[in-house]
This record gives C-alpha cells, sequence and structure tokens, in this order.
C-alpha cells in the first residue's frame, strides 16, 4: 500500500528478502507515524522508547499520532547520554516492555537518536525472542547511520557496541523537521557520517557536500538530499552484507579509532561524542594511509579541511582533557569488533572515495603513528 507520507516522502528500500523494510525521508513524519504502523501492523500495541530531552520535545506529538490511527501506546523514558547504553537501562527498557504486556507482535518504537535506536533495538530483539521495531531517529547521525542495518547493542567497560544483536527494524521514519531542534554540535556530529558515504566510495558525493554543506546545515532540498543518499548507499551495502562479513566493514571508516576515543574518555558526550570521534578518526585513518604509503597527503589534508570547516574537531589536541598514553589506546582498539583472532583490522583508503578493509595491520604501526599523533 502506497501511503500519504510515501507519496511525498523519498523512500528508500533496504532489502532483505522477506525482512525488507523502508525508510521514508521527509517532513514531519512524527505526524504520521501512527497511519504508517496501523498499516503495515493492525491491530498491534506498542511501546515507545526514548529520552528525558526527546520526550520532552515529540513524545506527545508521537502518542497523539498513534492514538489517531487506533495505536495504543506505553512511554518508557531514558536519561540521556551514551552512558545509557548499559546492561542496567537495557533491563529496565526490558522490564517495562514486559510490564505493559506487550505481546511477541506488538511494536517497539525508538524515537530519539543513536543511543535510544541502540538500546531499542537490542531490547526488542531480545524480549520474547524478538519482537517488531521500528526506527523514528530524532539526529542526523542516527537517520543516516544508526538507524539502518539492524545493528544494535549497549557499551561495555571495555569497549563500544561490544554487546548485542543484529535485529533489523521493520519500519525507519526519518521526520527532517525534527533537525531543527539540534544543536549545532549534534549536527555536526551527525554530518560527519554524512561525509563518510562519500569518503568509503562515493567521491562524488563528498565533492558535492564541500560545495554544499552550508545548505545542508540550513535545511530544505540540499539536506533531504544528503540524508537520502546516505541512506540508499548504506541500504545497499547492508542488503549485500547484512552481517559484516565483508564490505559492510567499510561503513567503519573512522570508527576504529573513533570508539577507542570514546573509550578513552569514558563515554564522556561533554568531552566527545560519537560523531566528533567518528570525524577524528576517519581524518586519522586518512593519515595513517599516508603513512603506510597507500594514499596522498593532499588527501588527507583535504579530509581533514573540510571536516574542520563545518567545526568538527580533527585532531586528538581537539579533544578537552588529557587523553591515555598512545599503548592504553592500543588497547582499546584491540577489543574493537572488527579485531579477527587478534589480528587489528582497519578500514584505510587509497584516497577520497577508495577506502578498503585492510586486515593484519601490524600493532606496532599503530603505536608508533598514535605517538606522532600525540605530539601534534
Amino acid at each position: 500500500m502506497i501511503s500519504e507520507a510515501m507519496e511525498d516522502a523519498d523512500r528508500v528500500l533496504v532489502d532483505l528478502g522477506n525482512r525488507s523494510y523502508d525508510i521514508l525521508i521527509g517532513d514531519r513524519l512524527v505526524d504520521r507515524a501512527g497511519k504508517e504502523i496501523a498499516e503495515r501492523f493492525p491491530g498491534a500495541r506498542a511501546a515507545i522508547v526514548s529520552d528525558e530531552t526527546v520526550a520532552s520535545l515529540y513524545l506527545e506529538q508521537l502518542r497523539n499520532s498513534l492514538a489517531s490511527a487506533g495505536v495504543d501506546s506505553a512511554a518508557i523514558i531514558m536519561p540521556p547520554g551514551e552512558k545509557t547504553k548499559s546492561f542496567e537501562h537495557l533491563m529496565t527498557v526490558v522490564d517495562e516492555i514486559l510490564a505493559a504486556r506487550l505481546e511477541r507482535r506488538d511494536i517497539v518504537i525508538a524515537l530519539g537518536g543513536g543511543v535510544i535506536g541502540d538500546l531499542t533495538g537490542f531490547a526488542a530483539g531480545v524480549v520474547r525472542r524478538g519482537m517488531h521495531f521500528v526506527q523514528i531517529p530524532t539526529t542526523l547521525l542516527a537517520q543516516v547511520d544508526s538507524s539502518v542495518g539492524g545493528k544494535t547493542g549497549i557499551n561495555s567497560a571495555r569497549g563500544k557496541n561490544l554487546i548485542g544483536v543484529f535485529h533489523q527494524p521493520a519500519l525507519v521514519l526519518a521526520d527532517t523537521s525534527v533537525l531543527d531542534t539540534l544543536s549545532a554540535r549534534e549536527f555536526r556530529a551527525g554530518y560527519a557520517e554524512t561525509a563518510k558515504y562519500g569518503l568509503i566510495d562515493q567521491p562524488e558525493f563528498f565533492a558535492w557536500l564541500e560545495g554544499n554543506w552550508k545548505d545542508v546545515f540550513a535545511g530544505g532540498e540540499a539536506r533531504r538530499r544528503a540524508i537520502a543518499t546516505s541512506c540508499r548507499a548504506k541500504a545497499a551495502v547492508v542488503a549485500a552484507d547484512e552481517r559484516e562479513s565483508g564490505a559492510r566493514a567499510l561503513l567503519n571508516l573512522g570508527h576504529t579509532f573513533g570508539h577507542a576515543l570514546e573509550a578513552a574518555v569514558g563515554y564522556d558526550s561533554s568531552r566527545l561524542v560519537h560523531g566528533e570521534g567518528v570525524a577524528i578518526g576517519m581524518v586519522l585513518a586518512h593519515q595513517f594511509s599516508v603513512r603506510l604509503n597507500l594514499a596522498s597527503v593532499d588527501d588527507a589534508r583535504r579530509v581533514e579541511a573540510h571536516l574542520a570547516d563545518v567545526g568538527l574537531p580533527t585532531r586528538l589536541s581537539d579533544i578537552p582533557g588529557d587523553l591515555p598514553p598512545p599503548d592504553r589506546l592500543l588497547e582499546h582498539i584491540a577489543q574493537d569488533k572488527k579485531v579477527e583472532r587478534g589480528r587489528l583490522t582497519f578500514i584505510l583508503t587509497k584516497g577520497v572515495g577508495q577506502s578498503f578493509v585492510a586486515k593484519d595491520v601490524p600493532a606496532s604501526e599503530v603505536e608508533l603513528f598514535l605517538k606522532e599523533k600525540y605530539g601534534q
């Protein structure tokens, strides 16, 4: 059935056979969420998981939309911030879903950014051995990246996203109008993930962003185009490699360094948020590629210059406070999910839009590189 929202929103299909789902991208989709959900899940009830900040802005709007479509809902409100991705908060969400007496064919809705999406998806994946899951991402980062692809999870003291399951959503509603309430810092953080798609294998998209990033920040058609292009890129990769056994690993460009930096600051969002870690990580990945004689200095400088132009941190020295020594940062890198049998795996590059998976990267080379960067 083609709904009203699908007629005036961009539609991206994540093609996974009988588990395929739509990503809808457009204005005021929160208002139309009830209709979209009721059409796909007639008779279902819902639990909405959100955080205190997002709930104060959009929870009533979403519940009204659901109620108008005949969907009964319960609300589960979490504290904001990366530290919410913990066993403690996972158990709270699980318990409240069960307390609401939701059944296996009912729906769990994530209304929030990447933290809420990851936590909610994990809960939906394990409650009753798997419930329907809908993503309504409210940050740019979540709209272009974390809401798509089925990766869910929580953090460990030993690293980011080390505990979780693959559990695909049944629908993603990327409401571009909610991004107007984001802080400049959070929007920039999401932009880092948007730029990532150009740096992986779409150099023409990265060049377009270099010339149009101010329009993306301003909103309107450029923003919607950037989000839709990012979602199409991720959907294609997920459809080809759902569980990250090959090409999907490319989506982690910048993340090996970035996740290690997040762990190094104790997931303290006042010092570093995820997209900022990714921005620094992508610059480091390009610079490390230069060190290994894989890419040109000019390309690495081009990447750093663009991310700095939009206001993102690009150097270790841009992170407030002290960082642990390079050998400790290397320990965090060694906990990365892409490590295989103790061998370090990085996403490196031969230039803008020419990323590849590099296995068996010598830890000694990484440590020497980090020592150089600590001195800059």
